[in-house]
């Protein structure tokens, strides 16, 4: 049974994360041998103030600035 975690920055949507799930589901079927009810992904959702790119939090750089609008810090 693989079991996949995923981080995420907080506030993808219900459509976004049931993408995701089934793209990654259809893969671990594909590459894995899994079956699909065997594939489990959990979704660990943090915010933008504490996670750090190259020393840098993610709330405060610049280049995610239009990620961190959408989606909150």
């Amino acid at each position: 049974m693989p079991n996949i975690t995923v981080e995420l920055l907080r506030g993808r949507t219900v459509d976004q994360r049931r993408a995701f799930a089934e793209a990654v589901t259809a893969h671990a079927v594909d590459i894995l041998g899994a079956r699909p009810q065997d594939v489990r992904i959990v979704y660990q959702e943090i915010s933008a103030d504490v996670v750090a790119n190259g020393g840098v939090l993610a709330s405060e750089d610049s280049s995610r600035a239009d990620v961190v609008a959408k989606h909150g810090a």
